[in-house]
């Protein structure tokens, strides 16, 4: 077991060393985003910001049909000047290399399943897939 784990360390080197520059570039704009959004969750606190959802909620929601088909993940929030929610940045699922979208809060439904709170939307993939990709740099 003691040669094990300098195995894997050295394995996990050799893979991060083949990431294209372009996938490092896409792993550090994913990392600002996250960051970024995590630093504006923090500072709005409890506050609802959307559909009675706090800026933390809603950046742990996912983005679904009504049947449940999962069209993407909340990635950031944009707020007017009052903090009120009015867009959201969504990674697209199954997207590769990631693409992110912009859609308006407004027309969204919150909803329960289970211990998870998701957003619902009318929009198909095919929908989404038409949005002009969302400036991320």
């Amino acid at each position: 077991m003691k040669t094990f784990a300098p195995i894997l360390l050295v394995s996990a080197i050799m893979l991060s060393a083949c990431d294209s520059a372009e996938e490092q570039a896409a792993d550090r704009t994913e990392d600002r985003i996250e960051q970024a959004a995590e630093e504006s969750a923090r500072a709005a606190g409890d506050t609802p910001v959307a559909l009675g959802l706090t800026e933390r909620q809603l950046l742990d929601a996912n983005l679904l049909t009504p049947d449940g088909t999962e069209l993407g993940d909340i990635e950031s929030v944009t707020k007017d000047a009052s903090g009120n929610a009015t867009e959201l940045l969504i990674e697209v699922e199954d997207s590769n290399p990631d693409r992110y979208v912009t859609i308006p809060v407004e027309g969204l439904e919150a909803i329960s399943r289970g211990n998870d709170t998701d957003l619902s939307t009318s929009m198909t993939m095919e929908d989404i897939a038409a949005l002009p990709d969302a400036q991320v740099n």
